[in-house]
């Protein structure tokens, strides 16, 4: 499976990159976000909920599982980390089938329930502010949109 890696040299690229990649975004997409404590996780999905028309601060789930935010589309930000098993339903596809955007953190927990096409990344410190962001398509409309971000000049 092909992978696409993307370079970013602060918070402010990260959150640029983000937005950028929302616009590409449609009903029904899901990403699985995964990184270290203090990788970005949470400025990415700041910068993807400005992409998508979120003027609400966002950050992260932990306590309550699933935060929602209305925009352009919806973002469904969910952190499993606190769940038991991937047999704890939580109506997981009624957000991957909805209307919005879910973003998943610690998504190996509910790897068996994650819908067959969705597209996992991955964020790693390489410096003080340095990110490599890896995109791993799985499905066809995530590799065009991974290799249209690449072609826009995104691409490491």
């Amino acid at each position: 499976m092909e992978t696409f890696d993307f370079r970013t040299k602060s918070p402010a690229e990260t959150m640029f990159f983000a937005r950028s990649l929302a616009e590409k975004l449609q009903p029904g997409m899901v990403l699985t976000l995964n990184g270290d404590l203090g990788a970005g996780k949470t400025t990415f999905t700041k910068g993807l909920a400005e992409g998508l028309g979120i003027k609400r601060n966002v950050n992260s789930p932990t306590f309550t599982i699933i935060k929602e935010y209305q925009g352009r589309l919806p973002l469904y930000h969910m952190d499993v980390y606190r769940l038991e098993g991937s047999e704890e339903d939580l109506g997981y596809d009624e957000y991957f089938e909805g209307d919005g955007v879910t973003v998943i953190e610690w998504a190996e927990r509910i790897a068996d329930r994650l819908p067959p096409e969705h597209l996992d990344l991955t964020i790693r410190r390489t410096g003080e502010n340095d990110r490599t962001i890896t995109l791993k398509p799985v499905g066809d409309r995530y590799v065009s949109i991974c290799k249209e971000m690449h072609h826009e000049g995104f691409g490491a």
